[in-house]
């Protein structure tokens, strides 16, 4: 069993800054990507920011200079700076993280979601 909670989101004013939290708790043996979405209302789910299993990361066009995706390897845990936010960035966030747990299963698990909006 495998959890993911996030944390972080809420109501900012354009130009504010918001960090989101996801950490990831169980039965890991190994996680070997990390991973940001979002899915605005009406839209598709898309990608924001990520980590290979390489440990390179990767970003969206839009949020490109404005978000930073880090990791902390010891908490199991992914953050999301978000900075400089604007109002087309006000959807649901979503981790994505693809775990191997000791059961040597190699899956992906979602977080809850958490709702960030961005309006004066």
């Amino acid at each position: 069993q495998v959890q993911l909670v996030e944390s972080g989101g809420g109501l900012v004013q354009p130009g504010g800054s918001l960090r989101l939290s996801c950490a990831a708790s169980g039965s890991i043996s190994s996680i070997y990507s990390m991973a940001w979405y979002r899915q605005a209302p009406g839209k598709q789910r898309e990608l924001v920011a990520s980590f290979s299993t390489g440990g390179s990361t990767n970003y969206a066009d839009s949020v490109k200079g404005r978000f930073t995706i880090s990791r902390d390897n010891a908490k199991n845990t992914v953050y999301l700076q978000m900075n400089s936010l604007k109002p087309e960035d006000t959807a649901i966030y979503y981790c994505n993280v693809w775990i191997r747990t000791t059961d040597w299963r190699l899956n992906g698990y979602w977080g809850q979601g958490t709702q960030v909006t961005v309006s004066s």
